[in-house]
């Protein structure tokens, strides 16, 4: 016998859920890693260290929320989409085909 849509379904969420979670931490890591550079170069003056640390902490505090919120929203959507592969018809309610007029 064939695989269920839902099971079917339920893979291509997954394949889907996995993809933007992998895209959105190599994104992040990429986009940490640019948000850095200026900072590196300002901590080579002395009197800056300090408030570049400060700045460095927000900074990463800040990026990682947005792609924790990303990572958060495509959970939600991947349970959506398993409620609705999950949902059956009513007993007794099917489709209603539309006539031709």
């Amino acid at each position: 016998m064939g695989e269920k849509r839902a099971d079917r379904g339920k893979r291509v969420v997954d394949l889907i859920q996995d993809a933007v979670d992998k895209g959105a931490t190599t994104v992040e890591e990429v986009h940490k890693s640019i948000a850095d550079l200026p900072l590196k170069m300002l901590e080579n003056v002395d009197f800056l260290k300090q408030p570049v640390k400060e700045v460095r902490r927000v900074q990463d505090r800040s990026i990682g929320a947005v792609y924790d919120l990303i990572r958060s929203i495509n959970q939600q959507v991947g349970k959506v989409a398993d409620d609705v592969l999950n949902r059956r018809p009513a007993p007794g309610k099917r489709k209603a085909s539309r006539v031709k007029p």
